[in-house]
């Protein structure tokens, strides 16, 4: 017999965004640039930036610099230019970014 899974669970999951382990307890923000909502984890001078949402590829273009201007606006400190790295070449949802704060 097939069983069916519950939807609103799976929707609830969704909604949730949590940092990689070496941000836990880090600084959380968000912030909605160009119409996308960005979840910002700041530890020091290093900031990791999450995506929320889907795009299509074609949609994607403009999202690392858009992430780079949400974590500015979140932290008050330019971002390193070149700084933004991801897991995955070309990924959009997940990335980080070091800071130029001063002191």
């Amino acid at each position: 017999m097939l069983r069916l899974i519950p939807l609103f669970p799976l929707l609830l999951l969704a909604a949730c965004v949590s940092p990689a382990p070496d941000f836990f307890g880090a600084e959380r923000q968000e912030v909605t640039r160009g119409g996308i909502r960005f979840v910002i984890y700041r530890s020091g001078a290093e900031v990791e930036v999450v995506r929320m949402g889907y795009l299509s590829r074609p949609a994607r273009a403009a999202v690392p610099r858009l992430m780079a201007e949400a974590v500015e606006e979140a932290t008050g400190c330019p971002v390193v230019p070149g700084s933004m790295t991801t897991k995955i070449p070309g990924d959009t949802g997940v990335a980080r970014f070091d800071l130029n704060c001063p002191g």
